[in-house]
């Protein structure tokens, strides 16, 4: 009787291709999910969570992403010096107005694994807040 086994996936075997997300028009929490997937690589037939199997995703259009209900002027970004009364909190449309790329990485960062993989799967992300992008080769070969 012959026994088949699954083979390991090698890091020489994993290849990185490149895909285009345009955002306009299309709700935050469901394009950070599909973003997200695309950089981990989960819908790769060779994914194994201890390797970097994912894409390098280009998004643009960032500053046109739409959120649902109150969230444009209740949803808070904050970060926190670690001094007494070093929390500084903007508002989701002050965000947008300043710099709209940081919604998007945000989103996307909160939906990836926290590990020492993330740091790497969120440099292969690109953010545009417009149509122009400088890696258009790339995504068509």
């Amino acid at each position: 009787m012959r026994t088949q086994y699954t083979k390991a996936t090698k890091k020489k075997e994993l290849t990185h291709a490149w895909h285009l997300v345009d955002v306009k028009g299309k709700v935050l929490g469901h394009v950070a999910t599909e973003i997200a997937m695309k950089l981990l690589g989960k819908s790769k037939p060779n994914y194994v969570p201890n390797l970097d199997c994912g894409d390098s995703v280009v998004v643009i259009n960032c500053a046109l992403v739409e959120v649902t209900g109150k969230k444009e002027k209740e949803k808070r970004y904050g970060n926190f010096s670690g001094f007494p009364g070093g929390l500084k909190e903007k508002a989701l449309w002050q965000v947008r107005k300043e710099k709209p790329t940081e919604i998007i990485r945000h989103a996307v960062w909160g939906m990836l694994p926290k590990n020492k993989l993330r740091d790497r799967l969120i440099t292969r992300l690109f953010l545009f807040a417009d149509e122009n992008h400088p890696y258009q080769k790339n995504i068509n070969a």
